[in-house]
């Protein structure tokens, strides 16, 4: 009989496998004509994976492709293709240059041609060419700001956006008349479209008093020439694009039911927009766990408590670590002791935070094992510090890059 941690790693494999890009692109691209030239354009952590099946689709009707990945993403080379990876979540000069080749391959298109657009997450860093007046450093900066003060997603966006000569529906107008069909695969709550990747082919719904709105709330130290950039609007109409949505946090979840049931557990799904804390998230999930085993609830083993969203990380340490190994750390204090309780968090695309870590895998002995190194968990949680804590109990979720990239998913597990 399987362990139940046997259990754990088997719902991550298959969830994740089940939101794998290959066969969602084939199915977008079913029965769709394309006259005239093709050029695809590849972005985000999954763009490698997007473009091979997009490109052994359609075979010699593509003319020319770019993909812009993140570093270690690419899986090789792909025909007709040139393959830039680039910084994330922090954008470089390579997501620069990504994003200047991709300009030139469609600069020169008519309303005869086609760009079939592969967006996934985290193409908001890797796609990156700063709107006049701005500078990669600034756009470095900000996103700094962002990412360290618990900002989400969409606030984090609605910056990018508004910095930026090809988000927020800026780089549909360069493809000039040319046809767009996006292909999306979602790692934003929602799927809401201008926020995917910043939306750089689809009309951006945030405006420019949003996004001072955002600066002010969090304090962020901004120079005033960039506020003057930020005064600036946004694409409000695109009429050149055509988008399909074609994997979500939703499917992930799902996925991940099918397979605890398959298990023999009685699965309640708790949520597909989970947006919080990291540490607040691990510790409601503890204790759901707590109650569960205390027989109050009326909720009985075996069984799987699943969620899927995105958490943030409000960063006062100097640690490593990402939100899902920091959801996995809050939640090892708050079941030490269990039995037969395992809690995982794992990011979909294999990479959580600055780590080659996907996230973490707790149970009730995961603080003890912690104290062996002579620091308690809740010191290591203080200072952000999730990556070291859970490497020193065995307890990190390492999957390396998995080609897809739809948020992430959260499991209790009881028995």
């Amino acid at each position: 009989m399987s362990t139940i941690r046997e259990d754990a790693f088997r719902i991550i494999d298959e969830s994740i496998k089940a939101v794998l890009p290959e066969e969602a692109v084939i199915k977008a691209l079913e029965n769709k004509v394309f006259e005239g030239n093709v050029v695809v354009i590849a972005i985000g952590k999954a763009a490698w994976n997007m473009a091979k099946a997009t490109k052994d689709t359609l075979k010699d009707k593509v003319t020319k492709g770019i993909v812009i990945t993140k570093y270690n993403h690419s899986k090789g080379p792909i025909e007709g293709f040139e393959i830039i990876e680039a910084g994330h979540p922090i954008p470089d000069k390579n997501s620069v240059l990504g994003a200047s080749r991709a300009i030139e391959l469609v600069s020169n298109l008519t309303e005869k041609d086609n760009v079939i657009f592969l967006i996934s997450g985290g193409g908001s860093a890797l796609f990156e060419k700063p709107a006049d007046g701005v500078e990669l450093e600034d756009i470095i900066d900000i996103t700094d700001q962002l990412l360290s003060c618990g900002a989400d997603i969409v606030e984090i966006n609605t910056i990018r956006k508004h910095l930026s000569a090809v988000k927020g529906g800026r780089f549909a107008l360069l493809c000039n008349k040319a046809k767009i069909y996006a292909i999306v695969l979602s790692d934003v709550i929602g799927n809401r479209l201008d926020s995917i990747a910043s939306g750089p082919a689809y009309p951006d719904s945030s405006t420019s008093q949003e996004a001072i709105s955002i600066i002010e709330k969090y304090g962020l130290k901004v120079s005033e020439h960039l506020i003057d950039v930020l005064k600036l609007e946004t694409p409000k109409k695109i009429d050149n694009c055509e988008t399909v949505v074609t994997g979500s946090v939703d499917a992930l979840c799902e996925a991940a039911s099918k397979v605890a049931e398959k298990l023999g557990y009685k699965v309640v799904f708790l949520t597909s927009t989970l947006e919080c804390e990291a540490k607040e998230a691990g510790r409601f999930i503890s204790a759901i766990a707590r109650e569960i085993k205390k027989g109050t609830s009326s909720i009985k083993p075996p069984c799987a408590i699943i969620a899927g969203g995105e958490t943030v990380v409000r960063i006062t340490g100097n640690g490593k670590g990402g939100r899902n190994q920091e959801l996995a750390l809050s939640a090892a204090l708050g079941i030490e002791g269990l039995e037969n309780v395992v809690i995982f968090s794992v990011g979909s695309d294999g990479t959580d935070g600055p780590t080659d870590a996907a996230g973490g895998i707790v149970d009730g002995q995961t603080a003890n094992r912690i104290r062996k190194t002579k620091i308690e968990p809740v010191v290591y949680l203080d200072n952000n510090d999730s990556y070291n804590a859970l490497k020193s109990s065995g307890d990190l979720i390492i999957t390396g890059s998995t080609g897809t990239n739809v948020n992430d998913l959260i499991v209790l597990l009881i028995k």
